[in-house]
């Protein structure tokens, strides 16, 4: 018989959700001051699609694979390809490179993406209040733009734009307090019961 050692392997790395959460907030804020009526939609929001709410997340969805986080690997790697997605679908035809999608499948396109988020909702009722109130309103924000879209009503996209920036200001609020709370290992900004 030989003796056992327990090796137990404590995990370095930093946490990656301030990244996803921040690339996917300041995107959010932006292109929902977009469909509030504010900025026109630019280079600037398109750019931001790409290498912040894109790419970022995407990295940050790798990087939760590595800490055997399941929820915020689907969640970060997930929300990255919708913005690079959302891109595609609006550069894709400026290109000639395919036909600009329609109404209809716009809507279809955000209602699938707020079905999704509902069901990342669901599991966001174990997390942090500050964690479901960006799920929350996602949920919302992406119903009211499929609405929008189905119905052609601008009223309804300005409401969206509105949901979008409580949604996209939350998440940067989440984000922030994570980083703010462990640089200072005590509760600088408060993320609420789980």
């Amino acid at each position: 018989m030989t003796d056992s050692q327990l090796v137990q392997l404590k995990d370095t790395t930093a946490n990656p959700a301030p990244l996803g959460l921040l690339g996917f907030g300041m995107t959010t804020v932006l292109l929902n001051v977009h469909n509030v009526g504010w900025i026109p939609l630019g280079s600037m929001i398109l750019a931001m699609g790409i290498f912040y709410g894109g790419l970022a997340q995407l990295i940050a969805g790798i990087m939760e694979w590595k800490k055997g986080n399941t929820f915020g690997t689907v969640a970060f790697t997930s929300y990255g390809m919708f913005w690079l997605s959302l891109v595609a679908l609006l550069v894709l035809p400026k290109l000639g490179w395919a036909d600009a999608q329609n109404a209809a499948g716009m809507g279809a396109y955000m209602l699938m993406w707020g079905v999704f988020t509902l069901c990342l909702f669901v599991g966001t009722l174990h997390a942090s209040i500050a964690t479901r109130v960006v799920f929350g309103t996602l949920t919302v924000l992406f119903f009211l733009l499929a609405a929008a879209e189905f119905t052609g009503a601008l009223a309804l996209t300005r409401c969206a734009g509105i949901v979008g920036l409580v949604c996209g200001a939350s998440a940067i609020y989440t984000a922030i307090a994570e980083v703010l709370n462990e640089t200072y290992g005590r509760t600088v900004l408060p993320l609420g019961g789980h």
